[in-house]
């Protein structure tokens, strides 16, 4: 008896492992190996490392002391990835109650009934109690739906993990974007407030002149336009750095501290030069591509819980206990009682549905292989983006710097000449307009160099992912699922 017993675990523990989710194979990259020579700055600094931009930690690529520190408010504070955090304990949940059947719940139960029955006249009172602790409908995981139901909802769980990451690295390069603006708009006001001090010095200058007949009124006239226009743009510059104070206290979910404000666009530690590499498997270690591929392998699992469906499944309701017509007698010897109810439940006729579902997790798993080749298309496109603008970037802000000095020696020239009587004030206004505008050019080349490398490092993955544990198809691996600590979300 004990050897059958034995023999027909064995069976049932081995036909347990089984399987019918096909095996799961890597697409092909739909992009290049490598990126074309064309698209690496051959002006990128010397600084830049041969390391993978995934290995470097935010904290490294952005040494400022000041934006680390709003940085690390956003982390803490921003309710965008607070929900993603959250919706990763979710999956965490759901993974886990979708491993608990692999196991047989067990339960206990307790009963009392009392009947008053009249026989011939004689009122007779049945009694019954008992105890039982049994496992109700446990199925015999045969074909492997079950644990392929919990590969799909571990794949979930893992896609929820990188997709937080992602959003991660979206927000830390949000924010050092807005960081950056808003420098870049507080070093544009300053100058227009620095050209508007210098307008209203040369209009009261050419006031005076007027008063003794030496300076003419269309002179004055075109001064006093100068001065309205540099009023504009310090009124216009006001706004924009508000918004950009609006739009980081948004980001970081709290007020930003005014000592941990940029000053202007110099002042900020720029961020670290990187470099992309050759190798375009680069992108395969961007979070979002890993997530996509995760809901992929979820997919792969719902074929074999779809084939599953066209074979018998097993459950087994079990019990032991006591049972009496009296409660003091409810354990004494003899009082003992067992039950096992085996069910199967074979499917012979379904209207087509499970031939229907079948097919219908095939197409899934074709919708999810070409949302994962489009995952590394858009990858590689925008890396291609960075990588060609940080080449143009390279060589407009060597040329603006080129001429705004070319413009300030005109105007040194034209105010000279101007103030020796040579020539008259619409020189200086030309000269001074276009000087005036080659230095907000060159505060946004400034500006987009370095929004470039914050860009390059989010598309290339920056920061890497919190690799979650591998599964190894066997129930040890749930355990090796760690919950995300507040620590380890930063």
């Amino acid at each position: 008896m004990n050897r059958r017993i034995f023999f027909t675990a064995g069976i049932v523990l081995f036909l347990g492992g089984c399987s019918l989710a096909p095996k799961y194979v890597q697409p092909e990259s739909p992009i290049p190996a490598s990126w074309s020579e064309s698209t690496e700055s051959s002006t990128a600094d010397a600084s830049a490392t041969p390391v993978a931009v995934a290995d470097i930690q935010w904290q490294d690529f952005f040494p400022d002391r000041r934006m680390q520190e709003v940085i690390e408010l956003a982390l803490t504070n921003n309710r965008d990835l607070r929900v993603a955090a959250l919706n990763v304990e979710k999956a965490q949940a759901m993974y886990r109650i979708q491993r608990s059947e692999l196991l047989p719940t067990v339960g206990a139960a307790a009963t009392g009934s009392r009947q008053d029955l009249v026989f011939e006249g004689q009122k007779i009172a049945a009694e019954q109690y008992s105890a039982v602790l049994g496992v109700s409908a446990w199925e015999l995981d045969l074909f492997g739906r079950v644990r392929n139901l919990k590969e799909a909802a571990l794949q979930r769980f893992f896609g929820t993990q990188y997709a937080r990451s992602a959003a991660q690295i979206s927000l830390v390069a949000a924010v050092a974007n807005t960081y950056l603006a808003l420098a870049a708009d507080r070093e544009s006001l300053q100058l227009a407030q620095t050209t508007l001090k210098t307008q209203q010095d040369s209009y009261e200058l050419i006031r005076q002149s007027r008063e003794f007949g030496i300076a003419s009124e269309l002179d004055l006239r075109q001064a006093r336009a100068q001065v309205e226009a540099a009023r504009v743009d310090v009124a216009a510059f006001t706004g924009r750095v508000a918004v950009d104070e609006n739009g980081l206290n948004l980001l970081a979910g709290v007020s930003v501290p005014d000592e941990l404000l940029p000053d202007t666009l110099k002042s900020v530690q720029p961020p670290r030069d990187v470099s992309a590499g050759v190798s375009s498997e680069v992108l395969l270690r961007r979070p979002d591509i890993l997530a996509a591929e995760s809901r992929l392998k979820a997919m792969n699992a719902n074929i074999g819980v779809a084939r599953a469906a066209f074979f018998p499944r097993i459950t087994l309701t079990a019990g032991v206990g006591t049972i009496s017509s009296e409660l003091s007698g409810l354990f004494e010897s003899g009082s003992g009682t067992w039950s096992f109810m085996p069910q199967i439940t074979l499917p012979i006729f379904t209207g087509g549905a499970n031939r229907a579902n079948l097919d219908a997790a095939y197409v899934d798993r074709e919708i999810g292989v070409s949302q994962y080749e489009k995952a590394i298309q858009v990858a590689f496109r925008e890396v291609k983006d960075s990588l060609a603008l940080r080449t143009t970037l390279d060589e407009q802000a060597k040329a603006q710097r080129s001429l705004v000095d070319a413009v300030d020696g005109s105007f040194q020239l034209y105010d000279a000449r101007y103030k020796a009587g040579i020539d008259g004030y619409l020189g200086v206004l030309v000269a001074q307009r276009s000087l005036y505008g080659a230095q907000q050019g060159l505060v946004n080349l400034r500006l987009a160099r370095l929004a470039n490398r914050v860009v390059l490092y989010k598309v290339l993955g920056g920061g890497g992912v919190r690799q979650p544990a591998k599964h190894r198809g066997d129930d040890r691996s749930a355990a090796e699922v760690e919950k995300p600590t507040e620590e380890g979300q930063r």
